[in-house]
């Protein structure tokens, strides 16, 4: 019998941020797979399956997996919190199925299941921060050399994009946020506002309000569940809400 492998997004975290979509093909599945953190994000979801829980840093062995019990015609979900299609698992899934001469059309059937990113989630917690164009970037250099990292901060800084950080800092990476502040600070002004949220959506939740130049002093708030947002030339504070301007002010009288 033919099995399917879905690639889930669980959003945030919080069952009330996940799709009907995602809780379905998990019911549906037989086995589960993924890190260890995000297979607990379900647990409740998963009594009676075939659990497999993965490290931080066996994303190797976990796509591997998921495809060979696939393959063996298990129904197989390969979870992970918020979208897989983004600085998730799908890239490593395809790329290893390609490289193995997999055929979309006549291989094994794969779906991914898209799920609320962290840039969405975030930004619904602290206001309106994404309403022009934004850049997105991961502070992470373990796949991407920091040079690389570097250009794509400064390219965003001097088109005025809204810039949303993931993994902004670890405990063995300190300097990266540090480096991409004062980069920043030569296209933008100190009292940017900026939006640390840590967790969200789940218990352990915090959000920081602050700007560019006091971003620092948040440190102990900075981890790999936590997102940064930073405003742009338009974006104002309002009562702690970040608000960037979409531009109907000055198209329309929005008092009358």
């Amino acid at each position: 019998m033919a099995g399917k492998l879905y690639i889930v997004g669980v959003g945030p975290g919080s069952h009330d941020h996940m799709t009907f979509r995602a809780k379905e093909v998990i019911e549906k599945s037989d086995t589960i797979v993924g890190y260890d953190t995000y297979v607990t994000l379900v647990e409740d979801l998963i009594k009676g399956k075939d659990i497999y829980r993965y490290a931080m840093t066996q994303e190797v062995e976990r796509a591997k997996q998921c495809i060979d019990l696939a393959r063996e015609g298990k129904t197989v979900s390969l979870v992970s919190s918020g979208d897989p299609g983004i600085y998730g698992m799908a890239g490593l899934i395809y790329e290893t199925l390609a490289e193995a001469g997999w055929d979309p059309r006549t291989g094994l059937q794969v779906e991914i299941i898209p799920g609320v990113s962290a840039l969405n989630s975030c930004a619904s917690l602290v206001g309106s921060p994404l309403m022009t164009d934004f850049a997105v970037v991961s502070m992470s250099d373990l796949l991407v050399p920091w040079e690389i990292i570097t250009k794509r901060v400064e390219a965003a800084a001097q088109g005025d994009y809204v810039i949303v950080i993931y993994n902004p800092s670890s405990k063995k990476r300190i300097h990266q946020l540090q480096d991409t502040r004062k980069l920043l600070l030569k296209y933008r002004k100190p009292n940017t506002p900026v939006a640390i949220i840590k967790g969200a959506f789940r218990e352990s939740q915090t959000i920081v309000m602050t700007d560019l130049q006091n971003m620092e002093e948040h440190a102990d708030k900075l981890g790999m569940i936590s997102t940064v947002i930073i405003g742009n030339s338009s974006t104002y504070n309002f009562k702690n809400l970040m608000i960037n301007p979409r531009g109907y002010t000055s198209k329309y009288n929005l008092q009358s």
